[in-house]
C-alpha cells in the first residue's frame, strides 16, 4: 500500500530559500497570452523547475492579479518577472545579454523537442505564444530557432500552459542529466 505524502514531508523551499538558490539558466517569454490562468500555470511550472525568470509581453497580464494567483498559487511571488510592451524588445535584450532564443512553435525547419539538445552553459530563452495565433511571425523572425513538440492526433496544438510544462520539464531534465545523456 502507498501513503500519499503530506506537504510537510515534501521538503519544499521557502520563498526566501527559493530566491537564493541557483536557478536553471532559462527565461520564459510569454508573447501576448490572453488567459491569466495560463500565465499563472507558467509561473507555477517555472517555480517547480527553478526557471530564472518569466517575461510577460504585450497583452499578457502581470501580477498582482487574482486570476494569475488562482493557478500560480504564490509562484508569481517567488519567480522573478518583467514586463515588455513589445515581445521583440524583450528578445533583443535577451540576445544582447547572451541568450539563445527559441520560439516554441510549428515552423519550417523546427527542431523536434526530443532532438533538441541544450548546451550546458548556454543561457536559453523560450518563447511561448498566444492561445490562438501562437508566437508572432515578427518574433519568430528574430529567434535563433524553433522547437516543436511532436503531436500525433487530430489537433495540432497544445494549450500554452501544457506546452510550457512539456518543454520546460524536458529541457531542465536534459540539462540536469547531461552527464548521463
Amino acid at each position: 500500500m502507498m501513503r500519499k505524502l503530506k506537504n510537510s514531508e515534501l521538503d519544499r523551499l521557502s520563498v526566501d530559500e527559493y530566491k537564493e538558490i541557483i536557478k536553471t539558466q532559462i527565461t520564459v517569454v510569454l508573447d501576448n497570452i490572453r488567459s491569466c490562468n495560463n500565465t499563472g500555470s507558467v509561473f507555477r511550472t517555472s517555480d517547480a523547475l527553478l526557471i530564472e525568470k518569466v517575461i510577460l509581453c504585450g497583452i499578457t497580464a502581470t501580477p498582482p492579479n487574482k486570476d494569475i494567483h488562482k493557478t500560480a498559487l504564490d509562484a508569481e511571488k517567488s519567480v522573478p518577472w518583467e514586463y515588455f510592451e513589445e515581445t521583440e524588445s524583450a528578445i533583443m535584450q535577451l540576445k544582447e545579454a547572451g541568450y539563445k532564443v527559441f520560439a516554441v512553435e510549428q515552423v519550417e525547419n523546427s527542431i523536434p523537442l526530443p532532438d533538441f539538445t541544450p548546451e550546458k552553459d548556454q543561457k536559453l530563452a523560450l518563447v511561448f505564444g498566444n492561445e490562438v495565433k501562437g508566437v508572432q511571425q515578427s518574433v519568430v523572425n528574430i529567434c535563433d530557432g524553433a522547437i516543436e513538440i511532436p503531436q500525433y492526433g487530430t489537433k495540432h496544438s497544445f494549450n500554452i500552459a501544457v506546452s510550457a510544462g512539456i518543454v520546460l520539464w524536458d529541457i531542465v531534465y536534459k540539462l540536469r542529466n547531461k552527464a548521463e545523456v
